[in-house]
């Protein structure tokens, strides 16, 4: 999974202690492999991506979730991820 993200947006900073609280609350959460991309240090990655706000979550290409995210969210993602790599 990847996340494009700002080092400096709150919403990803957010969205970075959900994800820990996350997988802390389940283990099967730490199974997810997660590449957070900086969209500054990495521009020229990030802009093959089809986004616009951030935080974005991509399974490879498929674009989960762009924008302000809340925690409940996070986990929908997350158990949604799983589902689909486990079938």
């Amino acid at each position: 999974m990847r996340i494009f993200i700002l080092e400096n947006c709150p919403h990803c900073q957010k969205a970075r202690r959900y994800i820990k609280e996350l997988c802390e609350e389940n283990e099967e959460y730490k199974k997810i492999d997660i590449d957070f991309i900086d969209e500054v240090k990495d521009s020229e990655f990030a802009e093959r991506f089809n986004y616009y706000y951030v935080p974005s979550f991509f399974d490879g290409d498929v674009k989960l979730h762009e924008g302000i995210i809340q925690k409940e969210e996070v986990k929908e993602i997350f158990d949604r991820y799983l589902k689909e790599k486990n079938k």
